[in-house]
């Protein structure tokens, strides 16, 4: 039978355990000559602190235990997935996929598993995928999951950039139902502004060719994303019939709070009706809403029956909405 919605069941997150704080980046950057201080983190980004994958961590690793934790949140076992969509930009390898690789850490065999690749936007992308799959009877219980180590694309000589991410994991199972879940999503992308934030280096014939490092214009990027994402927003809004005033959590892209703040006054929400981890875990890429929202869910905040926003923003240049039902 083909399901009419698909819900979220079950929500999960992994950080690695290495913290670093603004006072630790300053530090290591002061070995360079690269000069930063936690009050200009602080104030230009919201950030305090990120964490940083140890050496041979994978973004499979750090998949693993999000995934084991979102499926003991739903009640599911491995073996009841029947979809694997992993959104990175920072995968174990060229191929195969991080979500195949996913699927054997997790013992299970069979069911479709791949990696979308849309950056900041790649969890909101994938989401959408997957809804799209159940409700088209394709998949019946599907893993979601952003996972990142962005710490291997840093150059820690750019103060602009090495301070803003972080690694990490979040995840979801999404699941066929009969009830509404997600009610409507919102996907786009702007390929004329590639250059605003691109890691221009690929492999080829056995070497790294172009520069391998993270490269952002921090000011263009900050000028498209307050736009886009107001009118994402309006846009699922509009879909589901629903206004802001029937949303309970704006759960953001935690880039930079400034975007952050101003998106919510544009929707007229006030700022307590905003999930913010940024400080604690700066931009986790494509795993920072499922991270956020797994905070806020095992916080207490999101609770049964709140009505959601995801939204977010990214290399590309990609954009995307979830309205939801959670």
């Amino acid at each position: 039978m083909v399901a009419r919605y698909s819900r979220i069941a079950g929500t999960g997150s992994h950080l690695p355990p290495r913290r670093l704080s603004n006072d630790d980046m300053t530090a290591m950057l002061a070995q360079r000559g690269v000069e930063t201080s936690d009050a200009w983190i602080v104030e230009r980004t919201g950030i305090r602190a990120r964490h940083f994958a140890d050496d041979g961590v994978m973004c499979s690793d750090l998949a693993l235990p999000a995934a084991q934790a979102a499926l003991a949140a739903a009640g599911r076992r491995a073996d009841e997935i029947d979809l694997i969509v992993v959104a990175t930009s920072t995968p174990d390898m060229v191929f195969p996929s991080t979500a195949c690789i996913l699927q054997a850490k997790l013992g299970i065999a069979g069911c479709a598993a791949f990696d979308v690749q849309a950056v900041c936007s790649g969890f909101v992308y994938a989401l959408t995928v997957a809804d799209a799959m159940i409700r088209a009877g394709s998949a019946r219980c599907a893993l979601v999951v952003g996972s990142e180590v962005f710490s291997r694309l840093l150059d820690f000589n750019d103060r602009t950039t090495c301070v803003l991410f972080g690694d990490g994991a979040g995840a979801v199972v999404l699941e066929a139902s009969d009830e509404p879940g997600l009610l409507a999503s919102s996907l786009h992308a702007d390929g004329r502004h590639v250059g605003v934030l691109c890691t221009p280096g690929t492999v080829s014939g056995g070497k790294v060719s172009g520069d391998p490092l993270l490269k952002m214009d921090g000011q263009a990027v900050f000028k498209l994303a307050v736009g886009v994402l107001e009118s994402a927003a309006r846009e699922v809004l509009a879909k589901a019939g629903r206004t802001e005033a029937d949303l309970d959590w704006l759960v953001p892209h935690q880039a930079n709070i400034r975007i952050m703040l101003g998106t919510a006054k544009k929707l007229k929400l006030s700022p307590d009706k905003l999930v913010a981890t940024v400080a604690e875990h700066g931009n986790t890429s494509a795993a920072s809403v499922p991270l956020a929202l797994d905070h806020a869910v095992r916080a207490g905040q999101i609770k049964r029956g709140d009505t959601l926003l995801l939204e977010g923003v990214g290399g590309g240049f990609t954009w995307g909405a979830v309205l939801l039902d959670y």
